[in-house]
């Protein structure tokens, strides 16, 4: 991991904690549910639109975890229900698949190799 990458994780860290102090200090009542959540993806989505405006790969699951947790987040906000585990299970599913599916082939050789 280059050091860029490694500065772009610890802000990405700060803000979540910023985030949480931030929120935890706010009335009840005062910061809609879901909030946190909308948060958290926000960051991922921003720590990962920063590694690849940088050149530095981005995170696919980095980014299929900030968009769920930003989509469960909003429809908390506005009243709705996403939730958040099941997807999460399925984007974590679909994002292997296609890894494994997109991956290059290794060569096993030698005789009787598939």
């Amino acid at each position: 991991m280059n050091t860029t990458s490694k500065r772009f994780d610890e802000i990405a860290a700060a803000l979540v904690l910023i985030m949480t102090g931030a929120l935890w200090l706010a009335p009840s009542g005062l910061i809609p549910e879901g909030t946190w959540l909308a948060g958290a993806g926000l960051i991922l989505l921003g720590l990962n639109a920063a590694r690849y405006a940088r050149g530095i790969k981005a995170s696919g699951f980095g980014v299929a975890l900030g968009l769920v947790a930003l989509a469960a987040g909003i429809a908390r906000i506005i009243g709705r229900s996403l939730p958040f585990m099941p997807a999460l299970l399925i984007v974590l599913g679909v994002a292997l698949v296609v890894k494994g599916v997109a991956a290059p082939r290794k060569s096993e050789g030698g005789p009787g190799a598939l």
